[in-house]
Order: structure tokens, then sequence, then C-alpha cells
């Protein structure tokens, strides 16, 4: 077996460079001090990408801006979109393949490939990862690094080796030599709470990891310790599963609010956004919903949730919504909201499920009209349909995704 683990660098301040391209900007935002951030006056002033030159004068991803600022008070600042890292994600996937039937999306900015299928192919693992690389760079406009094993721990480490742009394996005979001095908090699954207990077993290194009786590391850490072990000694069984192999468990949805909320009318406008992309999510994955949670953080950081299991499975956005208003009828106290979210879970497969008797005419009208509408969207945008409730363009008509905020943000800010 050999697997490719493909990692686009740097994905969303990349990706954002790219696009801004594009449209003309005559600067290339990954040469200058720059970053990817939600906007501090939505709550969401955290670092989410950083250029090179960012990371030269110490800015990390998690910083806040006040702190990037500190480092460098001229960085430049953009925003998250969602909707644009999901496409050039997709056109990363495409492309992989491309090089084999076995691609699975293991993040946004990351996919394994399994080369085993090509295995008669008249070039070799390495050489079709130098192929990969050279396209996304030139068809794409961003690099990737590539890292190349026989397992996807070990890929996935290979790739870490060296960055940006570039090809790098650690095979099995390979370990001792280039995975085994590293630091140990360099090792996939090993966080900060793991390096510690590790630290206090003196065990500083992957080597030192890879050479502890296996034993004392499950009494320590249960069965954690005998997965960090495992990957220390580059044991990875694990396969490369096509996405649409992998059946969906739950879609989830949740946005921090600019400003508390107290009025039900703008609670419900804004979870109707909410509402618009899990449903968008639901249909694309081609699953009905038979379970609807919501969950509402206060003002003053009181949690509560509640849920409903459903009579019919459902994928229209509109009958999770109208589950959702009454889930929120009954939990809301008045008090004021800093945070909402929408989650579906007990999903099956479309075509698994009987229509309701009573309302089934409704609903497969309801789901006919959204789905032209998800087709019109996908081709077009996201914001190529609006519902009119979102039509004075204050507030954001589909929300959530990679940490964007509930009103409509043109452009950088804070440049």
């Amino acid at each position: 077996m050999t697997i490719l683990h493909v990692d686009a660098n740097s994905a969303y301040l990349s990706w954002t460079a790219v696009a801004l391209l594009e449209k003309g900007y005559e600067l290339d935002i990954r040469t200058v001090p720059s970053v990817i951030a939600g906007d501090p006056a939505n709550r969401h002033g955290i670092i989410l990408a950083r250029s090179g030159p960012a990371k030269k004068l110490g800015i990390k991803t998690a910083d806040s801006l006040m702190e990037a600022r500190k480092k460098c008070p001229d960085i430049l600042v953009y925003p998250p979109s969602y909707d644009l890292y999901l496409s050039y994600s997709d056109c990363m996937y495409e492309l992989l393949c491309e090089y084999s039937p076995k691609v699975q999306r293991y993040s946004i900015d990351e996919c394994f490939v399994d080369y085993e299928p090509l295995r008669d192919a008249p070039y070799t693992a390495e050489e079709a990862a130098e192929q990969i690389r050279k396209r996304m760079k030139k068809e794409l406009g961003f690099t990737v690094s590539i890292g190349i094993s026989a397992n996807k721990v070990l890929a996935k480490m290979a790739g870490e080796l060296k960055k940006p742009d570039a090809v790098s394996t650690i095979y099995p005979k390979e370990i001792a030599e280039k995975l085994w001095p590293l630091p140990v908090t360099e090792l996939f699954m090993v966080g900060r709470a793991t390096t510690k207990k590790l630290e206090k077993m003196n065990i500083h290194t992957i080597g030192q990891l890879a050479k502890c009786d296996v034993s004392l590391l499950r009494a320590v850490m249960k069965s954690h310790g005998q997965l960090v072990w495992d990957y220390a000694n580059g044991i990875d069984f694990s396969k490369v599963i096509p996405n649409k192999e992998i059946p969906q468990k739950s879609i989830g949805n949740s946005n921090t609010f600019a400003y508390d909320v107290e009025e039900r009318e703008d609670a419900l406008h804004l979870l109707l956004a909410l509402c618009e992309r899990v449903g968008l999510r639901l249909r694309s994955h081609g699953c009905r919903a038979g379970l609807v949670s919501i969950h509402i953080k206060t003002a003053s950081f009181f949690h509560y949730s509640h849920q409903e299991k459903l009579p019919v499975y459902y994928s229209s956005t509109d009958d999770i919504f109208r589950v959702v208003t009454r889930l929120f009828d009954q939990c809301w106290k008045g008090e004021a909201i800093r945070q909402m979210g929408v989650s579906v879970s007990n999903l099956i497969p479309e075509g698994e499920v009987q229509m309701n008797f009573l309302e089934g005419a409704g609903m497969a009208q309801r789901e006919r009209l959204e789905s032209a509408v998800d087709q019109v969207r996908k081709r077009f945008g996201e914001r190529a349909i609006i519902r009119g409730c979102f039509a004075d363009g204050s507030v954001a008509p589909i929300q959530g995704g990679v940490n964007e905020g509930n009103y409509i943000m043109m452009g950088g800010y804070g440049e």
C-alpha cells in the first residue's frame, strides 16, 4: 500500500490570495505580513491562517488580533469565507481524483490518496506526487506539501517534514532516521495535555515514546497511550475511504453573534440563516434527518439545549426550521443570547425513507423547490437566491461554516 497525504499550505490565506489576484488585486498577500481572522466586532478576532512573513514575526494560529498587531501593527487582515474555501477544496479534491479512485477528504485542506490502484501506472508514487505538486501550483495557484508512506499516519507525518511546496517520504525503513528524532509534541494525536504526561515520564522525542514500555503508557493514558505508541512506531491499519462511503452521523452549524440577541423575531431570523446551511449540507450528503437539536448560550455564558425526534425524516430547510422554532419557544427563557446552534442527526440515506401519508404532497413540493434552489446556488453561488426576509442585506442569509460572521463582510478590515 502506498498513501499520499496532500495538505494545502496556509490554505485559508493562500486561497484568499489566489481569489484576490484573480480579481485584479495587485498585491499577493502571501508575500507580506497578513492573516485571515474573524472580525473582532463580531467576537471572532482569532487568527485562522497566516502568511510566511507573518509567521517569521512570531504570529501564531489561534493568536488574537490584538496579539498579532502588537507584533506587527501594520499587518493586513482579511475575513474568512467558507464558500470560497469550499470551492478551492473541491478543486483540489477533483484534481487528486485524476490519480486514484480512492481519495478521502480528511479536512477542508487535507486529503489522503490511496495510490495502490494505480501500481501499473507509468510513474512511481514520488513522480505522481511531484506532478500533483506542480499542477496545484500551476493550475490552481496555490502550493501543497505532500507526504508519502505505506500508511496514513506516516504519510501525514512525512508531509510535515518540509513545507511549503515539497514532497517528502517516511517509509517504514526510514522511521528511525526521520521520525524518531522529532520532538514528541510533533507526533499526530499528541497534544498539549498528552505532551505534559509524556514529559513527566521523561519522554521528549518520538523515538523515546516508541521504545517505551507500552503497558506503562496504557496504565497512564489508557487506550490513548496505546494509540500514540502505535503511531510512534509507524503502526496504522486504517484505510483510505472515499468520503461518499463514510456514513454521516450528524450535521451542525452555530454562530456567535455580533450583539446580544434579545428579541424573539431577531433570534428566529438568525436561526433561519443557520438552518439554511444545515439544510444545504444535509441535501448535499443525500440524507434525511430524524432528530433536530438546538443549543443556546446566553450573554452570561449559561448553556442549554433542546431536541426533538421527528415523526418523519426531513431534508427540507423549511421543515427543519419549523421544528427549530418550536424548540426555541420551548426552551428560551427570555435571556439575552450570545450564541445559537442548530444540528440534525439520526441520518438516513435519501432513498431509504417512506413519504408521510398526511403531509407527503406538501413535503415533496418543498423538497423539489429547495433542490432547484440548491442547483442554482451551486452554479452561481450560495447568495444567488436568498429569502425575502434577508433582502435588506443586514444579516447574512446563510450563516456558519468556517467562522463566518452573522453580517455580510466585503473585502478586508483593519488594513
